[in-house]
């Protein structure tokens, strides 16, 4: 199991107990929406093209996919009806996120192309993974993408109530301000809906090394803003997402598979894979 302690973060937080939890109330009162890592970016365009690319649709083509960590299913969805897959697997945890997804499918008139489930053992032509490998509770074995990243500005996510508050206030804090308005009983960052692993890009690339796979393709992409400032000594703070491209070390086979050009994204893997399990 997918220990946090074994990222070594450093210990930035010094704002908890009772005055940290004062902070967090007077800056943001329960109710009040909070501005971040909430998808309003992509309100005009397409994740799934903004993130892997403009041939994404075109390479994923009367294929079957596997969307690893589907969420409410927004991109399985437009996968089967703008991208026309042959099959897109939905795979997440969270049943109450599966419903939403088979309920969008088919109001989108997709259902007979879509399938959302916890666990699958079908062989797939590709996996495709956005926003996901932040939220992995064991992603040694989910190897797959994530961004933002821990160090990023909202790489607290809901606990990112300013640009990097993560940082600044107690994990016992911020879990005591969320409990004002969620009642899962959630102690730990670990333990909320959809997990939350303090995932670095340090440890990513560690966990690359270690696995099955080998990277064709790895990219830190910068923050629209701070692009300027990213170098070796930076890169935790101002990398927004990190695009990697994966293949098995023991086949390498596929690359001669490839056609056109090259996709690029949070995580694509090509080969067939059956994945039976992900912890979230």
């Amino acid at each position: 199991m997918y220990d946090p302690g074994d990222t070594v973060i450093p210990r930035t937080a010094f704002l908890g107990g009772p005055l940290g939890y004062w902070l967090l109330r007077r800056l943001a009162p329960p109710g009040r929406p909070l501005h971040g890592c909430d998808g309003s970016a992509y309100t005009h365009q397409s994740k799934l093209e903004a993130l892997l690319g403009a041939d994404i649709f075109h390479d994923l083509r009367d294929k079957t996919i596997l969307d690893f960590g589907c969420g409410n299913g927004s991109e399985a969805i437009e996968l089967a009806r703008r991208g026309q897959a042959r099959k897109v697997i939905g795979l997440d945890t969270r049943e109450s996120a599966l419903a939403r997804a088979r309920l969008a499918a088919a109001k989108a008139g997709v259902s007979d192309r879509c399938a959302f489930v916890t666990t699958t053992d079908e062989p797939v032509d590709m996996i495709v993974s956005l926003d996901g490998f932040e939220h992995f509770d064991d992603p040694a074995q989910a190897l797959v993408a994530f961004g933002p990243t821990w160090f990023h500005p909202y790489g607290g996510h809901l606990f990112s109530v300013f640009p990097w508050a993560h940082l600044l206030f107690t994990e016992t804090a911020l879990i005591r301000w969320r409990a004002d308005f969620k009642s899962d009983g959630a102690t730990r960052f670990r333990e909320v809906e959809g997990g939350l692993n303090q995932l670095t890009i340090r440890r990513f690339k560690k966990l690359i090394r270690q696995s099955p796979f080998e990277v064709t393709a790895l990219e830190t992409v910068p923050i629209r803003r701070l692009g300027w400032l990213q170098n070796p000594l930076t890169l935790e703070f101002t990398t927004a997402i990190v695009r990697c491209r994966l293949i098995p070390r023991d086949n390498t086979r596929f690359l001669a598979m490839e056609t056109g050009t090259p996709m690029t994204g949070s995580t694509a893997t090509r080969p067939v894979a059956t994945p039976k399990e992900i912890s979230r």
